[in-house]
C-alpha cells in the first residue's frame, strides 16, 4: 500500500487557525461505519449520539511548553528545539530546527543560565540534547506552547491547546479530539448514563514527523508512553459487559486501547504476529508501557467500537489509522463532503464521530 494512496487536496482556507468558542460549538460530522451515511451536527449533539453504558475513553495527557528558542554558542545562529521525550534528568530527545546543528554543538537558551549540548545526531532533524541543568521545571519560564506549524495565528490563552480534563504532563502536542469537550458537556453525558474512563498517551515525534517512505509498511512509528490503570480498565470492561460501546476520544486513546487489547492477550504491545492471538472484545488488562503500535488498513480492531476524531493531515499516520477503522475510500469521500460543507480541518478544526 502506497503512502500516496492517503493523499488529498486541502486548500489553506480549510485549515482552522483558532479554536471554536465555546469549545462544544464546533461542527460534528457523524459517519456510519457500516453504510457510509453522513449526518451533520454541532459537537454538543454528541450527548444525543451516545447511549447509556457507552464509555468515553479520554486521554488525560497534558501538553508541556516544549518549544525552546536557542542560539549557537559560537555564531549566534538561531535554533529552535522541540522537546519530545525526556530520557534522563537532563537529557531529551528533540527535533532541532536550524542550519548544520551537529553533534558536539553547544546551544544557549537566551535570558537564562541554561545551555545544552547536542550529544547524538539521529535521523533527519532528530537530536538528543543534554542540558546543563534540569529543564523540565523551568519550561513554563523559557518554553512556548508547541502549536503545529500550520497554525499561524497567535493563541492568546495557551489553555485553549489543552483539554479541560488534562492532568499528566508529557505531550508535545494536544490530543485534539478532546479539545471540543467542556465540563458542562461532560456532566450532561454522565447524567445520560455515559461513563467516563481515562487513559494516558503522551504524544511525541510522529505528530510532527512526515511519512517519507513510499510504502506504508516501511514506515517506522516511534514509541509513545501509554497507561490505562486498573480502575479505568474496570470501568471499560464493565461498560462492555453491559452492552455499551468503547468510544475512543481521539486516535491517541484508540492507540492506547488497542495496545491494551493486544497486550492483554499476547503479552506484547505491538509485535505484528501477536495481533492474531487477540480475541475481539476480550476483557482489557491494565497497561503501563511504551507502544509503537502502527495501525493502518489491514489491521484487525480488538477494542474500539466508535471514535471521536478531528480531520487529519494528508499522508499522515493518523489518516491511515482512520482508514483502517472505516475504509480508505469511504474516509476520503467523507473528507470531500466535509470540504463541501465548509468543515474546518486539523488541530483547531471540527470533529467527526465514527460509529
Amino acid at each position: 500500500m502506497n503512502v500516496a494512496d492517503f493523499d488529498y487536496d486541502l486548500p489553506a482556507r480549510y485549515i482552522a487557525q483558532t479554536p471554536a468558542y465555546p469549545r462544544d460549538s464546533a461542527k460534528l460530522l457523524r459517519l456510519d461505519r457500516d453504510t457510509g451515511a453522513v449526518t451533520h451536527h454541532v459537537f454538543s449533539d454528541i450527548v444525543d449520539l451516545l447511549a447509556a453504558d457507552d464509555v468515553l475513553v479520554l486521554n488525560k495527557t497534558r501538553v508541556i511548553p516544549a518549544r525552546l528558542r536557542a542560539l549557537k554558542s559560537k555564531t549566534g545562529g538561531k535554533v529552535e528545539i522541540l522537546l519530545l521525550k525526556q530520557l534522563t534528568e537532563r537529557r531529551w530527545e528533540a527535533l532541532v530546527g536550524g542550519r548544520n546543528v551537529r553533534e558536539g554543538m553547544r546551544l544557549i537558551i537566551p535570558g537564562s543560565d541554561i545551555h545544552c549540548a547536542v550529544v547524538e545526531q539521529m535521523a533527519m532533524s532528530q537530536r538528543v540534547v543534554e542540558f546543563s541543568k534540569p529543564i523540565r521545571e523551568r519550561l513554563r519560564e523559557y518554553g512556548e506552547m508547541p502549536l503545529p506549524p500550520y497554525i499561524q495565528t497567535a493563541l492568546p490563552d495557551s489553555e485553549r491547546y489543552q483539554t479541560v480534563y488534562s492532568e499528566i504532563e508529557g505531550s508535545a502536542a494536544a490530543p485534539t479530539a478532546g479539545l471540543h469537550f467542556t465540563p458542562a458537556l461532560l456532566g450532561r453525558l454522565q447524567r445520560r448514563g455515559v461513563r467516563l474512563a481515562a487513559c494516558v498517551l503522551h504524544i511525541g515525534l510522529d505528530t510532527f514527523q512526515p511519512v517519507t517512505v513510499e510504502q506504508v509498511s516501511d514506515h517506522k512509528i516511534h514509541s509513545e508512553y501509554a497507561l490505562i490503570d486498573q480502575r479505568n480498565v474496570g470501568i471499560i470492561n464493565d461498560s462492555k459487559q453491559r452492552g455499551g460501546r468503547i468510544v475512543a476520544v481521539g486516535t491517541t486513546s484508540a492507540r492506547a486501547l488497542e495496545t491494551a487489547a493486544i497486550l492483554s492477550a499476547s503479552g506484547h504491545p505491538c509485535r505484528p504476529d501477536a495481533h492474531d492471538k487477540t480475541v475481539r472484545d476480550a476483557p482489557l488488562a491494565a497497561i503501563d508501557t511504551d507502544t509503537s503500535l502502527f495501525i493502518y488498513p489491514g489491521y484487525r480492531w480488538r477494542a474500539v467500537d466508535a471514535m471521536i476524531t478531528n480531520f487529519h493531515l494528508p499522508r499522515s499516520t493518523l489518516l491511515m489509522m482512520l482508514s483502517a477503522f472505516v475504509g480508505r475510500e469511504r474516509l476520503l469521500d467523507t473528507y470531500e463532503t466535509a470540504k463541501r460543507m465548509n468543515y474546518r480541518f486539523y488541530s483547531f478544526g471540527d470533529a467527526m464521530f465514527i460509529a
